[in-house]
């Protein structure tokens, strides 16, 4: 097929559309499969193999996948491109092998490099060992693999992004790669080889044959060091030789100036300068100074080091002299949040992020391939992406362990480790060859696309079957900055308006984060069919940035039925029992209710019937059980406090009102089903519940952070579940798990236990019966609405305050429709606050959107 312009017409006015000529977009693409702009092909695709969705004869069931997922990243496929942030494809199979069967349709907005696509393919082709654990793994949980290939749908708004993810995807001709690519290489090599040789020397002499010839060795890599100002003496400063101890591999904080003995640190020094006429952009300009001051090169099968002697600098010297014949990118690096560190040290376009020699070759082998016929030139353009930074002055020498890019950024350290880019694209050349080799990959299975997560109008409603998805969080990466090196190449850039991130340049904060990410949500909300399920992996430790996401998700319309943390240093996943202190990757699990239910949700909407018909099909929707070496573990979103947030949440984004308090929830919920250990089941995952407790005992190592008063309840409560304890067993525990917000105003231990506990005669504190408790919660929230009214007449900001007081008042004004005084109390809170406490921020916003802001 072809992608002409007038089909680019059609689809130019999709947000996301990339910056850059039509021909440009119309060369990186590869029709039907790819498009490095919207893609016009999606729903032929999804028409084809896609199943229509019917609910009257829909027989999907599943409850959200809960095992422990550890995947290392070693996998020659994870490496054999890299990129900012990935999931490693073996770790996203499971998933797709739990919520999916063979031909279904996978989708991933934020797709990156890919990784959800080939994860979907190798489902029909994984290997013996991989394949064997994941058997033993679904066995053990009741469960039988359904093995076979999945489709997948890929987008993203970077055209480097879903360029990779397409080199990725696509199945290459091993042996026309491998012979082309070796043929263009050794072009390469002829022509600029020489660059990369030294004249062999021991103890500084140089070496000769038997001939008389002297010997000379191939450079693997040379390091280049900043040169500074003595501040005492004002003579250079090589940083590599001042600085650094060579035997501890250390970067020394303290140094002598090795001229005058001047006791120095880095941050004591200024640069020194170097001014150079740049002919590939008609300007004279000022960069920081560097020096080769290491080489380490190869003679036979020998490595050696030596410091650069004067051939080594005069062939350096005659490279810098001379002009190269190809084109190459010399595009001026944008302001941005993460560009402010390169242009500073006077890396002001792309071609300066390399060395004129390794620049010589990339635009030799850049040459070759856009002289290509007959081939896929974008496997050979994939190539170049491969080495775009790791041949860059962006490569970091680390003293003590290997060279690379310092992740997130584009900072150029004061060392950098310049590789023989020649080699470099050689094992590039073999590592393609591996990652293709019996990988599984069809063309056809796997649709790409280059536009924004926020307008999805080229995919129909309800036809999406599983999505899985790693999207940007916050200010953690901005890939669009990250991005333009290896688009620059492409000369196809990200059209950032769009861009989901937090970015002074963009003038985007939290609110407008969240505002974007609502919306792309609200598009994955609309493709995927009803009943099924979304997986969104979340890496910051920011909590303001964590709520804004499930926010987001929840005002899309999905509900969240299991949040898990990956904890790194166990290699397991843990629940999480809070919504603050997010510190490790969370893995959250949203499903999209049935169109039946919500039609019959809103007309019973603002009744008790429509609480519980909630409760019924969300408890449908939660894992049953879930184990942890060897043993149950408590399921939160399964306890009265976690449902109750649901139930609150669900309606408060409906716009309905609230019709029971806590206490009668917690009351109905008792008489309509069945408790087990602290959590609520239906009759017939009570049963599958049962029989697994009998055979295993329950894990109560679950983890608290007693925050706030909210967090101290649920932290008694597991405690006293089980063993009533005086106050003097409880009081040593509680202080010792308490880290108090600096803002809450929590109340004493005795007067928590007051309020939510009853003692026996024995002086211990239990957990009350329904009816019990539902009194003590109607006392309690009297106390708390009493003390939410003397709030309202505060002056200025709240500083010391109780949340679960302002948590019950919002509630109170939601259901007396005064979104007024919730937007009042709101802008009395410390921001932070706000951001950062997932119910407030709720009430709030959709307070705001109830009076039109």
């Amino acid at each position: 097929m072809k992608l002409t312009k007038e089909m680019l017409d059609k689809v130019r006015d999709i947000e996301g559309f990339p910056i850059g000529k039509d021909e440009d977009i119309i060369e990186l693409s590869d029709p039907p499969y790819y498009t490095a702009c919207p893609n016009p092909f999606i729903n032929e695709f999804i028409e084809k193999y896609g199943k229509p969705y019917v609910e009257e004869k829909d027989d999907y069931n599943c409850e959200p996948y809960t095992a422990d997922v550890s995947e290392g990243k070693n996998d020659p496929i994870y490496n054999a491109h890299s990129y900012h942030t990935k999931v490693p494809h073996k770790a996203i199979m499971r998933y797709i092998l739990h919520y999916t069967k063979p031909g279904d349709i996978v989708f991933d907005g934020f797709c990156g490099t890919g990784m959800t696509g080939v994860a979907a393919q190798m489902c029909g082709n994984p290997d013996p060992e991989f394949k064997l654990k994941v058997e033993k793994e679904f066995e053990k949980e009741g469960k039988k693999v359904e093995w076979g290939a999945r489709r997948a749908i890929l987008g993203d708004l970077s055209p480097a992004a879903t360029f990779i993810a397409y080199n990725y995807n696509t199945p290459v001709d091993v042996e026309e790669f491998k012979k082309e690519a070796e043929r263009i290489l050794k072009e390469v090599e002829k022509e600029c080889g020489w660059m990369y040789e030294t004249i062999h020397t021991l103890d500084g002499v140089p070496q000769y044959d038997i001939t008389g010839n002297v010997i000379k060795g191939k450079i693997n890599y040379t390091v280049c060091s900043d040169v500074f100002i003595c501040p005492s003496c004002s003579n250079e400063i090589v940083f590599w030789d001042a600085a650094v101890d060579k035997d501890d591999g250390k970067v020394l904080d303290e140094f002598k100036c090795p001229h005058c003995g001047a006791k120095l640190t880095k941050t004591s020094l200024e640069r020194a300068w170097r001014t150079v006429y740049d002919k590939a952009i008609g300007e004279t300009i000022k960069q920081a100074k560097q020096v080769p001051v290491l080489i380490n090169y190869t003679v036979g099968k020998q490595r050696y080091k030596k410091k650069p002697d004067k051939f080594d600098l005069e062939l350096i010297q005659k490279i810098e002299e001379m002009d190269i014949p190809y084109l190459y990118p010399t595009d001026a690096i944008p302001k941005g949040d993460k560009t402010g560190e390169p242009i500073r040290i006077g890396i002001t376009h792309v071609h300066h992020f390399y060395t004129k020699r390794n620049l010589y070759v990339l635009s030799a082998l850049y040459e070759r391939i856009n002289n290509i016929v007959n081939l896929n030139r974008r496997n050979f353009y994939w190539l170049i992406s491969a080495v775009t930074e790791g041949g860059s002055r962006l490569n970091r020498e680390r003293p003590k362990g290997l060279p690379s890019k310092l992740s997130g950024t584009l900072y150029v350290s004061s060392m950098i480790h310049e590789v023989n880019i020649i080699d470099f694209i050689d094992r590039k050349i073999a590592k393609r060859i591996l990652i293709n080799k019996d990988a599984g990959i069809n063309l056809g299975k796997v649709k790409i696309t280059t536009q924004s997560c926020n307008n999805f109008d080229n995919i129909n409603s309800n036809s999406i079957d599983y999505i899985f998805t790693d999207p940007p969080f916050g200010d953690n990466l901005m890939y669009s900055e990250l991005n333009f090196l290896w688009e620059a190449w492409l000369r196809v850039f990200t059209n950032n308006k769009t861009e989901a991130v937090i970015n002074k340049i963009q003038k985007k904060g939290l609110h407008e984060y969240q505002e974007l990410m609502e919306k792309a949500f609200s598009e994955m909300y609309r493709i995927l069919k009803p009943g099924r399920w979304m997986t969104v992996v979340f890496h910051n430790s920011k909590n303001a940035v964590w709520n804004a996401i499930q926010e987001a998700i929840l005002k899309a319309g999905f509900v969240i039925a299991n949040v898990r943390t990956l904890d790194k240093k166990q290699g397991s996943f843990n629940q999480v029992t809070t919504t603050n202190a997010v510190k490790q990757d969370l893995i959250i699990s949203a499903y999209k209710p049935k169109e039946g239910f919500i039609k019959r949700f809103l007309k019973e909407a603002g009744t008790e019937e429509g609480v519980w018909d909630f409760i019924r099909q969300h408890l449908e929707k939660l894992p049953v059980v879930i184990e942890t070496n060897g043993k149950l573990d408590i399921i939160p979103e399964r306890q009265e406090y976690l449902l109750y947030d649901s139930m609150i949440a669900f309606h408060i984004q409906k716009g309905a009102t609230i019709p029971m308090s806590a206490a009668e929830f917690y009351e109905g919920l008792k008489k309509r089903f069945i408790e087990r250990d602290g959590m609520y089941f239906l009759p017939d995952q009570a049963a599958i519940y049962d029989t697994k407790r009998l055979k295993l005992e329950l894990n109560e190592q679950l983890a608290f952070v007693i925050q706030d008063e909210k967090t101290a309840i649920q932290w008694l409560k597991f405690k006293l579940l089980n063993k009533p304890m005086t106050y003097q067993e409880i009081q040593p525990m509680f202080l010792e798990e308490l880290k108090q917000l600096r803002y809450e105003k929590l109340p004493e231990l005795l007067d928590l236990l007051q309020e939510n506990f009853l003692q026996d005669e024995a002086g211990r504190w239990y957990v009350p019966d329904a009816n019990k408790q539902a009194d003590l919660e109607k006392l309690r929230e009297k106390r708390l609405l009493k003390e939410f009214e003397e709030y309202k007449n505060v002056p200025g900001r709240l500083k010391v305050f109780r949340t679960e007081a302002i948590r019950a008042g919002f509630k109170n004004c939601w259901k007396n429709k005064d979104y007024e005084t919730i937007v009042k109390i709101g802008e009395k809170l410390p921001e932070n606050v706000l951001q950062e406490d997932q119910t407030l921020l709720m009430y709030y916003d959709n307070a705001v959107t109830r009076l039109g802001g």
